[in-house]
């Protein structure tokens, strides 16, 4: 079965119609995506900027890092559950959208970054967590953070425009 297969059978479920055509159920789902984005992305983003150095260089990383990486985590579960059950509601049209493959590609990329940011180089943290300026890695990573988070929300949002169809 070819992914293309995959996809018009997954569309042509019950509850992938059902969520597709409620009144109510479809904008609910999305607007929890939206506003756990907003979360997800928001606090990830202040994360990011004190790696950089741009703001918070009075504070701790690891002052940070514990009080909003957690919340962090719980909105970007909330965001990829409600991610999912969006795409399972359009998964052809979504599939086949340039707009989402880019925003699929830089979420995965985004995921990728972050794991190397706490496999890597958090993990010396210790010996830099009180400087204003990090090392020149964890900036890196802040700013490869905020641009991919960046790439996501402009592609999420330009997908529902479908231009390139």
């Amino acid at each position: 079965m070819s992914p293309l297969e995959l996809f018009e059978w997954l569309q042509n479920t019950y509850w992938s119609t059902a969520i597709r055509e409620s009144l109510v159920l479809y904008p609910l789902i999305l607007t929890t995506h939206v506003l756990a984005l907003c979360a997800s992305v928001g606090l990830i983003a202040i994360v990011d900027l004190r790696l950089i150095g741009l703001r918070f260089s009075n504070v701790l990383i690891s002052e940070v890092t514990a009080k909003l990486i957690p919340w962090a985590l719980f909105g970007f579960t909330l965001m990829v559950t409600s991610g999912l059950l969006l795409f399972y509601a359009t998964p052809l049209k979504a599939a086949q959208n340039i707009l989402f493959q880019i925003k699929m590609v830089a979420l995965l990329l985004a995921g990728l970054n972050a794991f190397f940011f706490h496999a890597a180089i958090y993990r010396k943290a210790t010996t830099w967590d009180s400087l204003q300026i990090v090392p020149f890695r964890a900036r890196l990573a802040g700013c490869v953070s905020l641009t991919l988070w960046t790439v996501v929300l402009v592609s999420g949002r330009l997908q529902a425009y479908n231009w390139f169809n």
